[in-house]
């Protein structure tokens, strides 16, 4: 399995190994192996969708308001992993706080306030109603576009229609939800 996922990475990175050493592609290498693990095949193709998808909204939103887009896409690749590993969503944010700082600690990806900064964007990622940071609130509004976008036909979830909305103006798109 390992070779494979080497394979796709380096497909992925036009077959430039040296990338493959950054801090977001080791993140995610782990991240696979805990995906990879998972039993239920709907739940895991559940989980690639959503991390890696909040990761790469994460990415855009943080280039479009000049957050450090590195770390934003970490945030996004990990704000629900706990949920997954342990099929329980129960305190989510809190409990996949506390896993990205074991994780980011374990590899030693991060600096101290780099590490911090992700935390808090993954506890307070399901305080939608609330404002936080600049930081945090890339993450809310990554998750809430990876939410909308999943299946453009299904129907807006409520709680999500207004940070949906000044989404879709921020980046232009005149659409009425």
């Amino acid at each position: 399995m390992d070779k494979h996922i080497e394979k796709i990475q380096k497909y992925l990175h036009n077959g430039r190994a040296e990338d493959m050493d950054n801090r977001i592609e080791r993140l995610r290498k782990y991240i696979d192996e805990i995906l990879l693990n998972m039993k239920d095949t709907e739940e895991r193709r559940c989980a690639y969708l959503h991390l890696y998808g909040v990761s790469q909204a994460c990415a855009m939103i943080a280039l479009k308001r000049n957050q450090n887009v590195e770390l934003a896409t970490m945030a996004g690749m990990l704000h629900d992993l706990h949920s997954y590993k342990t099929m329980n969503t129960e305190n989510h944010a809190e409990k996949g706080a506390v896993l990205a700082r074991q994780i980011l600690e374990e590899l030693s990806l991060t600096t101290e306030d780099e590490t911090d900064l992700i935390c808090s964007a993954i506890l307070n990622h399901s305080s939608k109603a609330i404002t936080h940071s600049s930081f945090d609130e890339v993450l809310k509004d990554a998750d809430v576009l990876q939410h909308c976008l999943y299946n453009t036909l299904f129907p807006v979830m409520e709680h999500e229609k207004c940070r949906y909305q000044k989404l879709l103006t921020e980046f232009g798109i005149l659409q009425n939800l």
